[in-house]
């Protein structure tokens, strides 16, 4: 099996990320992958350490007709039997190359971000039409995708984004490594939240409940983990004006860290904020290393944490209401074990990586076979 995996992506983020764990997986089951991604790009260097036979082209926009030719000649040369993309921009590329090739390569989307523009017009369908399946990662991705691209719903197929369970396993993970790097004491709680710096991640209410709950409790550290993402460092320069106004001097900004487990590992409540998240693999991941959480209720979280049973929910952009369910966990140790234990049932369960690279390859071969 030969497979090209496509992410025209410029960013650095969860699509992107996901992009490499998931070539990794299938390399490591001996399934040849290559890559097709924008020369110099984040993921383009990162690609390099992976092994992955990397096609790395110049585009930017939409219509690139060189590009399309350029591509066109990979696909006949490198003899592919399935075509995966990341990104829905990536089609515009893909499909003109195949159309041109004249081949029956199946071709799937994984959809990772919703869309608020409606593509239903003549030139839309024809590009959607040659898609095999398109995988959505969360109900809310799968629900848009129906209300804005011209696809029936027996040509979308739920399948979150995985996790590596043995890699975030808290039996297996130093929990002091990180609390000793920033000085943390034994007695201090560490509430923690990991996203990059880009508006929606729920920054400001993460430091406005930090404020209200700094009010109340003398004993509390609080961490914020990530980057700016590509363009976007004055809004990371922003937040980190905002913790100095709100007067939150027991914070810490780790910037960009690959120690994730560990991190985790050292924190006591993990907090997910983001506004609209497609999915949320560092809530995954958290649980995963079981920790409480507290989440925001909005889309593709709800695919994921369990209110009452794994995290409390909290109304969306309430930073008041944030404070109150993370407070709800400081008064009671005991609803914090059971979180614990629920949270990382369920990420295995659920969001393993490898059972989910398992049905990713069952679908592989079904399209092979029935494309034969």
């Amino acid at each position: 099996m030969k497979i090209l995996y496509s992410c025209l992506s410029k960013s650095w983020g969860g699509m992107e990320m996901f992009t490499l764990t998931a070539i990794q997986q299938l390399l490591k089951r001996n399934i040849s992958v290559e890559l097709l991604c924008i020369a110099e790009s984040r993921i383009h260097i990162e690609a390099n350490n992976t092994g992955v036979i990397i096609h790395p082209i110049k585009i930017s926009g939409y219509i690139h007709p060189f590009s399309i030719l350029n591509l066109a000649s990979i696909i006949r040369r490198s003899n592919y039997d399935l075509i995966h993309t990341q990104a829905s921009k990536d089609l515009w590329l893909l499909v003109p190359a195949l159309k041109i090739l004249g081949t029956k390569i199946p071709l799937i989307l994984t959809k990772q971000v919703g869309s608020y523009i409606v593509k239903k017009d003549k030139l839309h369908r024809w590009i959607y039409n040659r898609l095999a399946f398109a995988l959505a990662i969360s109900n809310v991705i799968k629900r848009n995708l129906l209300e804005t691209c011209p696809l029936t719903e027996d040509k979308i197929l739920l399948l979150h984004n995985g996790i590596d369970t043995e890699k975030f396993d808290p039996v297996t993970v130093n929990a002091q490594k990180v609390r000793n790097e920033f000085k943390i004491k034994e007695d201090e709680t560490l509430i923690g939240m990991i996203a990059r710096f880009s508006p929606g991640k729920g920054h400001e209410e993460f430091l406005e409940a930090a404020k209200i709950l700094n009010d109340k409790y003398n004993s509390l550290r609080f961490m914020i983990v990530g980057e700016a993402s590509r363009g976007e460092n004055n809004y990371a320069d922003i937040i980190k004006q905002l913790s100095g106004e709100l007067a939150i001097n027991n914070i810490i900004f780790t910037g960009y860290r690959t120690d994730t487990p560990e991190v985790l590992a050292a924190m006591n409540i993990f907090v997910f904020p983001s506004h609209n998240e497609a999915f949320g693999i560092a809530l995954a991941e958290a649980m995963s290393m079981g920790k409480p959480s507290v989440c925001s209720n909005a889309d593709g979280v709800l695919d994921i944490a369990v209110e009452g049973e794994t995290s409390f929910l909290f109304e969306n952009k309430n930073a008041g209401a944030l404070a109150q369910k993370i407070e709800l966990l400081l008064k009671s140790p005991e609803t914090m074990r059971s979180f614990s234990l629920s949270a990382r049932r369920r990420a295995v369960n659920f969001f393993d990586l490898e059972r989910l690279t398992d049905r990713v390859i069952e679908i592989y071969n079904s399209l092979i076979q029935a494309q034969k």
